[in-house]
């Protein structure tokens, strides 16, 4: 029944059958007819699942992501980017690299991320003489900083999973995502160098540029200080930070509208809902590899043929690649992370060290064909056939490779600051 269970959830997903539906029918055929459980109880772990409180930070923080992206946060973000090393060497990319940086500081979706700053930086580069193959991947690249920097839906779900707090998870985060932000702009000087860049922005017109983004660039300072003050929660935090979005779109940038405040909620609806519908049905294979103890047999495993750490991060970088090419990566976390954490933890290691090791590889997925959401995403942004950038792939995998070595052979980037912050 196992086997038959899952040759059916592979063939649902070689044909583009929606992931949650392939959790679904594929684990709960495992379940109810391998194990005998009755529905009542999937439906419940499910439920349990989906009640946990540190979730509801997940979709307060798109909505202020969206906020942000409608009430005019995101651009003036990208204009003093831009005004800061625009006339650099690559200067338009490296701007948003940054962007995207900043951007990922109070926003917890990657593909709004891509939306709200590629939609602005991206017409501007292909202007410059950028390519546009070069422009689409780097703009699905540097998304991926949202996962690392906080405030990131990749660590609440990794919080969510593995009951680590989430303020360590975030704190753990914000080393390794400068790491990658600097990887990325380095990566930028090399290939955008002979590429004409603007006029240097004057110092008068940096301040200007710097004040109209302060009340943006004020935003990491409410989420992150009230969490680490220990006066908000993750979800409080998010939701003042969904506040503060809508103050700063209608009342001082003055660009929210009813009408886009409409379409923030909407759009949040919909990424929520398809977070959420993979959660609940993720569930499902928890409840089979409990009942099978698959994690013990694993560990027991590990132990017996004596594996060591290297051994382990070899298996997860290349299983995070494999799976990161087929399917997106918050089934990746599901299906994966309480494997993971369960071999972690038996051979001693920092769960922070794996949270980070993890996100760097099976975030390459989100870049690597058939099933590259953001190039997908940032290709959409400018109406460009996706397949047109996929030759400019291997070089950022490469980038992302690098970096995640560097993550695996450098534990102390993200474990020093949790330590100094607990």
């Amino acid at each position: 029944m196992y086997i038959f269970s899952l040759a059916l959830s592979t063939f649902f997903l070689a044909i583009s059958l929606p992931i949650f539906l392939v959790f679904a029918i594929g684990s709960s055929v495992a379940a109810i007819w391998g194990l005998n459980l009755p529905w009542s109880t999937l439906i419940q772990i499910s439920f349990q699942a989906l009640a946990k409180h540190v979730l509801i930070a997940v979709p307060l923080f798109i909505f202020a992501g969206m906020a942000m992206l409608r009430g005019g946060a995101a651009s003036r973000l990208v204009s003093f980017a831009t005004a800061l090393v625009g006339h650099w060497p690559g200067g338009l990319g490296i701007a948003m690299v940054i962007a995207m940086g900043f951007f990922a500081a109070f926003c917890g979706s990657i593909l709004a991320a891509i939306t709200a700053v590629g939609t602005i930086m991206m017409p501007k580069m292909i202007e410059q003489g950028y390519p546009k193959p070069f422009v689409v991947v780097l703009a699905a690249s540097a998304a991926l900083l949202e996962a690392l920097i906080p405030p990131s839906n990749a660590a609440i779900l990794f919080s969510a999973l593995t009951n680590v707090p989430v303020s360590q998870t975030f704190a753990a985060g914000i080393v390794p995502g400068l790491i990658l932000l600097v990887l990325m702009i380095v990566l930028v000087l090399i290939k955008c160098r002979n590429i004409k860049s603007p006029e240097r922005v004057s110092n008068h017109g940096k301040l200007i540029a710097g004040i109209k983004a302060l009340p943006a660039l004020f935003t990491p300072i409410i989420i992150l200080g009230g969490i680490y003050a220990g006066l908000l929660t993750p979800a409080e935090s998010a939701a003042v930070a969904g506040v503060w979005a809508i103050i700063m779109g209608a009342v001082i940038y003055r660009e929210l509208t009813i009408s886009s405040l409409i379409l923030c909620l909407r759009e949040t609806a919909s990424i929520t809902a398809v977070i959420f519908s993979i959660i609940a049905t993720a569930t499902f294979l928890s409840v089979v590899l409990t009942y099978t103890q698959v994690p013990q047999k694993l560990i027991l495993y590990f132990t017996e043929m004596g594996a060591g750490i290297w051994f382990f991060w070899l298996s997860l970088a290349i299983i995070c690649l494999i799976l990161g090419t087929f399917i997106e990566i918050v089934p990746v976390f599901y299906l994966t992370v309480p494997i993971f954490a369960a071999l972690i933890i038996s051979l001693n290691q920092s769960l922070l060290h794996l949270y980070v090791v993890f996100v760097a590889f099976a975030g390459i997925g989100m870049i690597t064909p058939p099933v590259c959401v953001g190039i997908y995403t940032s290709a959409g942004v400018i109406k460009e056939n996706p397949g047109n950038a996929f030759k400019e792939v291997p070089l950022f995998v490469f980038v992302g490779i690098i970096y995640g070595i560097l993550m695996i052979i450098f534990p102390a980037a993200s474990t020093w600051l949790p330590n100094v912050l607990r």
